[in-house]
């Protein structure tokens, strides 16, 4: 076995560890916080599942508890006959022939809620290692500012709509639709889930756009992407391009590029993007391209020869890199945005006028391969995805839906406020709809995650495919 095999051997083995410890993790801090919040207040525990269904294995502990491990890894729960009747959806086959004592509406609601409480306090926890370990924030990401205007969407001939709305490179998103943006991510973000239309219908955004000191509204027309259906306008950010590595005897290394080179201009045009130098290389390739650098304080002028089809889009041979630095957010910051993004997520879901639906949201399939990716990316990736996905455990389950905890607690007060318990038939034949429901939901989202995975493969092979020699 050849070492690169071993290392990909280990790098897998690795991601998933860091799923199982952090994706079974979070499920398992939510059914914790119920097993706890009810061995407190004294009501009985039948048995700690992760997971549903049929179980892979069992054992009771001295405490008469049965723990299992399940065959549907799709979160957890904790049985407790005391609250409801789940044995049809959990998969078990608890005995509840012993009389047990009625409980009150506050034991209830505290059981219920605190899965949701022990996902913010784990969210807490991680977001406080991040706090402290401080995580890279690449210069393309933390900036608002337009380093590129396409006059065409990419990958089409279509007419860019920032480039017809009078955007221009420098100009700082402030705003999108009124809502504030102060980053990339946050402004792609505020981009997809902005649900303005015109009166026929067509996606309309409000850009706020500060210009040399001075704030307008600028109406842009977005268009959907052919793949995602997603708003997008055609720019993309603003910052220094630098060479991270040249291949010795490569195109790019008998230029006379060099790493640490800070690319300045080319053919006369600043350069504050990979996409417009990208651009410029493919305008007249079969001539040569004067580029000006910034090396060790100094201004260096290289030519570019003529490029051959392997070269002309870039620089062959010639790594960049955009840099990064180190944010340390704290605690709190990193759980408000979250907690805002998903709620921002879920008023897209519920809008007509907006263009996210549920082939959008990522399933189960979904969140182990950003969970995967994230692996890749290092510890601080995973640390913020599993914050972000406590945040949206803990959010979920307390929406009013049946089979969820915001479910049970709305049964319980319903029940509270009538003066008697609901039917026990209602409530088990309303839990047997919704779990039809929500099953059928993760599988419909779990096809879309599959096809993007799939389009993801194949884009990786098509980019790892050897292209033409260059002459």
């Amino acid at each position: 076995m050849s070492l690169d095999s071993v290392s990909a051997l280990f790098s897998n083995v690795w991601s998933i560890f860091l799923i199982v410890l952090f994706f079974g993790g979070s499920i398992f801090v939510h059914e914790l916080g119920h097993f706890l919040a009810a061995r407190k207040r004294g009501l009985k525990v039948a048995r700690f599942s992760i997971g549903f269904g049929p179980k892979i294995c069992a054992w009771t502990g001295k405490d008469g508890v049965e723990y299992r491990l399940s065959w549907l890894p799709l979160g957890g729960y904790v049985a407790l006959p005391q609250l409801a009747d789940m044995r049809e959806i959990e998969g078990g086959d608890t005995d509840t022939t012993e009389p047990l004592p009625t409980i009150s509406y506050a034991d209830k609601f505290i059981v219920f809620v605190m899965g949701a409480v022990f996902n913010v306090l784990f969210a807490f926890v991680l977001a406080c290692v991040l706090w402290i370990m401080g995580q890279p924030l690449s210069n393309d990401a933390a900036t608002t500012r337009v380093g590129h205007v396409s006059a065409t969407l990419p990958g089409t001939t279509l007419p860019s709509p920032a480039m017809e709305g009078g955007i221009k490179v420098g100009d700082t998103v402030r705003a999108i639709d009124g809502i504030s943006v102060k980053d990339w991510s946050g402004f792609k973000q505020a981009l997809v889930m902005s649900s303005g239309r015109t009166p026929d219908g067509k996606p309309k955004t409000v850009f706020t756009i500060e210009r040399e000191g001075q704030t307008s509204d600028f109406v842009l027309y977005p268009r959907l992407s052919a793949d995602e259906s997603l708003r997008m306008v055609g720019i993309s950010p603003y910052y220094d391009l630098s060479v991270q590595v040249v291949d010795p005897n490569s195109f790019g290394a008998k230029a006379g590029f060099q790493v640490g080179d800070e690319i300045v201009s080319a053919d006369g045009t600043p350069i504050h993007n990979a996409a417009l130098l990208s651009e410029i290389l493919s305008r007249q390739p079969a001539n040569p391209l004067a580029v000006t650098v910034k090396r060790g304080g100094n201004i260096v002028a290289l030519t570019v020869p003529p490029r051959t089809e392997a070269s002309n889009a870039m620089i062959a041979g010639v790594g960049f890199t955009v840099g990064y630095k180190l944010i340390h957010l704290s605690p709190f910051t990193q759980i408000s945005e979250m907690v805002v993004t998903t709620f921002r997520t879920l008023g897209s879901l519920l809008n007509p006028k907006s263009d996210i639906g549920l082939s959008k949201v990522s399933g189960p399939v979904g969140i182990v391969t950003i969970f995967y990716s994230a692996a890749g990316a290092g510890i601080a990736a995973v640390l913020w995805f599993t914050i972000l996905i406590n945040i949206n455990l803990a959010i979920f389950n307390l929406l009013p839906i049946p089979v969820l905890d915001g479910g049970h607690i709305l049964f319980a007060t319903i029940a509270k406020l009538r003066g008697r318990a609901l039917p026990q038939n209602f409530i088990m034949s309303t839990q047997q709809v919704f779990i039809v429901l929500l099953f059928s939901m993760i599988l419909y989202v779990s096809f879309f995650d599959v096809r993007r995975l799939w389009g993801d493969v194949k884009a990786s092979q098509e980019a790892a495919a050897p292209a033409k020699p260059a002459k």
